[in-house]
């Protein structure tokens, strides 16, 4: 999975106009745009000198630096609010999927992308698969339906209820492998330092329907 942060790019540049010097600095994502930072100077003599230039180059430097913790923060906001939404989504298409073929259809933790893994937590991935036989583990001859690969940079991690699956009956509620009705609480954390302001709760009902609710640090603990 390729993150936002691997789009951030950063740009340069100087023009001079007379005796007045400026500099621009640009810095931009394809997912929310250009930032730019513009400094000027006024040179008395004609020419750059170095000592003219570092300065200005240093000044120009420390502008970045103060804008770089907020585009870090905005990428951080989207890729949480980006995995939510996928997650999410992956739930809806298994509780569709099990009204729609009047069968078990289940969310399960995959490493690999093709089969079931049973430790760790969500953000190694998940998959959607149609469960004929009512395991709760990917078969051979059950028809995969949807993918999602490692999410980096979060951690995801479901209640005992929903710590490995999540399995969808024909009539769309959330039902275990043993029949008990399946309630539970994924929590959302970003990985490393954070003030709760990117935490988040998907709380799936025994109807199978999930809702989405913001946590705070301490659930990250």
């Amino acid at each position: 999975m390729r993150s936002p942060a691997d789009d951030l790019y950063f740009q340069w540049g100087m023009t001079r106009s007379g005796a007045s010097c400026t500099i621009v600095v640009t810095m931009g994502n394809p997912h929310f745009g250009r930032r730019s930072l513009a400094l000027s100077t006024r040179f008395l003599v004609a020419g750059f000198s170095l000592s003219e230039l570092l300065p200005v180059t240093a000044i120009a430097a420390l502008l970045l630096g103060l804008a770089i913790p907020s585009m870090n923060t905005m990428l951080q906001t989207h890729r949480t609010r980006s995995t939510v939404g996928s997650f999410v989504s992956a739930l809806h298409l298994a509780r569709s999927e099990a009204i729609k073929r009047s069968g078990r259809a289940v969310v399960c933790k995959s490493a690999s992308g093709i089969a079931c893994t049973p430790g760790g937590g969500w953000e190694q991935g998940w998959i959607v698969f149609h469960d004929s036989n009512n395991n709760a583990a990917f078969d051979p001859g059950e028809r995969l339906v949807g993918q999602q690969g490692p999410v980096s940079g979060l951690r995801l991690a479901g209640n005992l209820p929903v710590a490995n699956y999540v399995s969808y009956s024909a009539s769309g509620s959330a039902k275990l492998t043993s029949g008990a009705f399946q309630a539970g609480t994924f929590t959302l954390c970003p990985v490393g330092g954070n003030n709760g302001a990117d935490v988040r709760k998907i709380v799936l009902s025994g109807t199978g329907r999930p809702r989405t609710v913001n946590g705070s640090a301490a659930d990250c603990r």
